[in-house]
């Protein structure tokens, strides 16, 4: 699971602007914030690098997950 959309949200980023910086489709991207598919590590690192952002704020902790 990741915070990309949530990431994007906070920032004031469309998925429009990160699939274009990305070089992907926005289909990709979407698919990537809406948690209906994982990035690879490479790619994960990538949308940090462009967002600014550590690679851990993308992610969703294991305790997160268990209090859902």
């Amino acid at each position: 699971m990741n915070r990309i959309k949530e990431v994007l949200d906070e920032k004031g980023i469309k998925q429009t602007w990160l699939a274009e910086k990305l070089g992907k489709s926005f289909n990709m991207v979407n698919a990537y914030a809406q948690n209906r598919r994982q990035p690879t590590l490479e790619v994960l690192y990538q949308i940090a690098e462009i967002l600014n952002v550590e690679v851990s704020e993308l992610l969703i902790s294991k305790e997160s997950l268990k209090n859902k």
